[in-house]
């Protein structure tokens, strides 16, 4: 049977506030991305994110982003590369002693925001970041949008790739996402994203921004926890997959070393 991740960014919280309802997430998703105390998280956060994930037997991979909670990780900021890369390192470094006080254990990674746009588009900031992921620790498989500079840097460093899909954000007919600044972005209905999700898993290709057909394979798709609505987008995507024949699996399970 074919089988199909379903990540999502969790533990996006600080202090008494919480950015979704992580718990029902965690009911639905099979891989978490767990912010790592820049964009947003605490100890805290972190931790109940991690040990949620880790009783729902769910994969736990660290959400790297630029030290900016007041603008949630999505306002660029200009690093030295070697800046970029301990902050790389430093965020590694700290979910995976909370992941492992949880009882679980550190599978993947990616970028949030502003960095994660950044290295989509610029070939040395993504090798930068990518080599402290692959330095830290060279098992970790990196969750990749394909088109990308940062797909192609992780393919050029021998790290493992997972493809994902953002089933809730348009796309370029370059395979890029339309920055957030745009009208249509982001896109909120949940029928609307569960067609996409289920045209994509069927046919294998998706409809940009422009009205063009792009051809994409993947191996996950995201779910963003921060989106409003984000659980009723979740179930409806999880839905989608099952009825296009697809089983649920962490992407851990689905790639191994």
């Amino acid at each position: 049977m074919k089988s199909i991740d379903l990540n999502c960014d969790l533990g996006e919280g600080f202090g008494d506030y919480v950015m979704a309802d992580d718990a029902a997430l965690l009911e639905i998703v099979s891989s978490a991305n767990v912010a790592c105390g820049f964009h947003a998280g605490d100890p805290l956060t972190m931790h109940a994110a991690a040990s949620l994930a880790v009783s729902k037997d769910v994969c736990i991979g660290a959400h790297i982003g630029y030290p900016d909670r007041q603008g949630f990780g999505r306002r660029h900021i200009d690093f030295e590369p070697r800046e970029l890369e301990l902050m790389t390192l430093y965020q590694l470094g700290a979910l995976q002693a909370i992941v492992q006080g949880a009882g679980g254990k550190l599978t993947h990674a990616n970028f949030h925001g502003a960095l994660g746009n950044l290295s989509f588009v610029n070939y040395d900031v993504a090798t930068t970041v990518l080599r402290a992921v692959k330095t830290f620790d060279p098992c970790l498989k990196f969750v990749a949008l394909p088109f990308t500079e940062a797909f192609r840097a992780a393919r050029a460093l021998g790290i493992d790739i997972v493809t994902s899909f953002l089933a809730d954000r348009a796309y370029t007919r370059d395979g890029l996402l339309v920055s957030r600044k745009l009208p249509g972005a982001v896109i909120h209905d949940p029928g609307q994203i569960r067609a996409r999700v289920r045209r994509l898993l069927c046919e294998g290709r998706i409809e940009t921004v422009d009205g063009a057909s792009l051809d994409m394979e993947i191996d996950s798709i995201l779910v963003h926890g921060d989106t409003s609505g984000a659980l009723e987008i979740a179930r409806g995507i999880r839905e989608a997959a099952i009825e296009a024949g697809y089983e649920i699996r962490p992407l851990a399970r689905r790639f191994r070393s």
